[in-house]
C-alpha cells in the first residue's frame, strides 16, 4: 500500500519484557507532525522482540525469545489480526519455532510462508501461513553446522536473521556463529527452501554476520556484522552469490570502544544505506554507487543501545529504537542527501527492539 495516500498509519513496536514492558506497543503515527500516540499495549510477557507484517496488512507476527517450550526449550511465534480501523491487535494462534531463542521473522511476499531464525538453535524454520492469517506447524527446519574463531560467541551456529529479496525468490540467512551468509532459493510450489547454487558466502573470521538489507533492484545485498561493526557487500545473480567487498568500516578511524553492530537498511530509492552501532550509539550513512559504499555522515542517535530502526518508505523519517534508554528518537530525513535532522521528539516505550509500520487507506 502506498503510504503517501494513506489516511491512517500505525507503528508496531516489539520489546523485551523488562523494566515494565507489557509486550507489543501500537501507535498511531502523525506524519505531518512526526509524532505518535499510543493506541494500545498488547500483553505478551515472553519478549516479543522482532515483528513482521503480512503483505495484506491484515496480520502481524512476533517471535518470542523467552517462551521456552518442551525439553528442548524452543521458542514460539505468535500471529495477530489487525483491526483495519484502529490498528489494534487480536491474538490468533501460536506455533513453536522448532529452536531456542527465535530472534527474527520474515514473511514471503505471497503471504503464505514465514521464515523464523532461531539464534540459540542455529536453525531456520519454515512455517506455512493459512488463509485466515494463522500459523501452521513448521514444514521445514534447516540446521546450520560449524563454528567460528571466537570461542565464547562462535562455539556453534547462530542464525540471527533471514531476509527476503524484493522479488521473493531468495532468502539470505546471516549466521553469526559461523561467519557465513547462506542463500536459499524459495520454492513456492513445494513451500520449501533450497540451497543456492553457491550456498553461502564467507566473511572475515570473527566478524559475526547479523542481518542483511537488500537493494531494491535485488542485485546487491548489504550485511552488517555485529562483532566487527563493519559492512559486507554481496552480489546476487541467478547462478552465483558472491562477496564483493568486506569489512567496510562505519566507525571513527581511531574508535576503541565496543563494536556491536545493530541494524542495517537501504532507503526505498536504493541510493543510501544506514547502519547502527550500539557501542557508541551512532547511526552511519553511506551513499550507494553501483554497489560501492561511500561514507556520508555519522550521527548520535539520542539514546543507549540503538538496536532496530525504521526507515520511512516515503523517505521523510528515520526512527531509532534504543533498548537501554526506553526511547525511540525521531529524525527528519533529507531525501536529496540521505542526511538526518533530529526533531527532538521521542516515543517513550520500555526496551524497544523492533519498529514496523503499516499504512491504511
Amino acid at each position: 500500500m502506498n503510504q503517501s495516500t494513506a489516511s491512517r498509519e500505525f507503528l508496531y513496536v516489539g520489546t523485551y519484557t523488562v523494566r515494565g514492558s507489557r509486550g507489543i506497543y501500537v501507535y498511531a503515527f502523525d506524519r505531518s507532525a512526526g509524532s505518535a500516540e499510543l493506541v494500545e499495549a498488547v500483553d505478551n510477557p515472553n519478549s516479543p522482540s522482532f515483528l513482521a507484517l503480512h503483505p495484506s496488512g491484515r496480520y502481524l507476527y512476533a517471535v518470542n525469545e523467552r517462551d521456552d517450550q518442551g525439553e528442548e526449550h524452543v521458542g514460539t511465534v505468535y500471529a495477530y489480526a489487525i483491526d483495519p480501523q484502529t490498528g489494534r491487535l487480536t491474538f490468533i494462534n501460536q506455533q513453536v519455532s522448532e529452536g531456542p531463542a527465535p530472534c527474527h521473522i520474515s514473511i514471503h511476499p505471497n503471504g503464505k510462508l514465514a521464515f523464523v531464525s532461531n539464534y540459540g538453535g542455529g536453525s531456520l524454520a519454515v512455517l506455512p501461513i493459512r488463509d485466515d492469517g494463522s500459523l501452521g506447524e513448521a514444514t521445514q527446519l534447516l540446521k546450520h553446522t560449524g563454528r567460528g574463531v571466537d570461542e565464547d560467541r562462535q562455539d556453534a551456529p547462530h542464525v540471527h536473521s533471514a531476509v527476503l529479496s524484493p522479488d521473493g525468490r531468495w532468502l539470505y540467512a546471516s549466521d553469526l556463529g559461523t561467519d557465513k551468509v547462506h542463500t536459499y532459493r524459495i520454492d513456492t510450489d513445494q513451500q520449501i527452501l533450497v540451497p543456492h547454487e553457491t550456498p553461502f558466502a564467507a566473511v572475515s573470521p570473527g566478524s559475526g554476520p547479523r542481518i542483511t538489507a537488500v537493494h531494491p533492484d535485488g542485485r546487491y545485498v548489504f550485511g552488517i556484522k555485529e562483532m566487527s561493526s563493519t559492512v559486507a557487500v554481496f552480489s546476487q545473480h541467478t547462478d552465483a552469490f558472491s562477496l564483493l567487498q568486506d569489512d567496510v568500516p562505519f566507525l571513527p578511524e581511531h574508535y576503541a570502544g565496543d563494536r556491536s553492530g545493530g541494524d542495517i537498511h537501504v532507503d526505498a530509492t536504493g541510493r543510501y544505506l544506514y547502519t547502527t552501532n550500539r557501542g557508541n550509539n551512532t547511526l552511519a550513512i553511506f551513499r550507494i554507487d553501483d554497489g560501492s559504499l561511500l561514507p556520508v555522515g555519522l550521527h548520535y542517535t539520542g539514546g543507549d543501545q540503538p538496536r532496530n530502526f525504521w526507515v520511512d518508505p516515503n523517505g521523510e523519517y528515520v526512527l531509532v529504537a534504543h533498548q537501554e534508554t526506553d526511547n525511540i528518537t525521531v529524525f527528519r530525513r533529507v531525501d536529496e542527501t540521505g542526511d538526518l535532522r533530529a526533531t527532538g521528539y521521542e516515543i517513550q516505550v520500555p526496551s524497544p527492539v523492533c519498529v514496523v509500520s503499516l499504512a491504511m487507506p
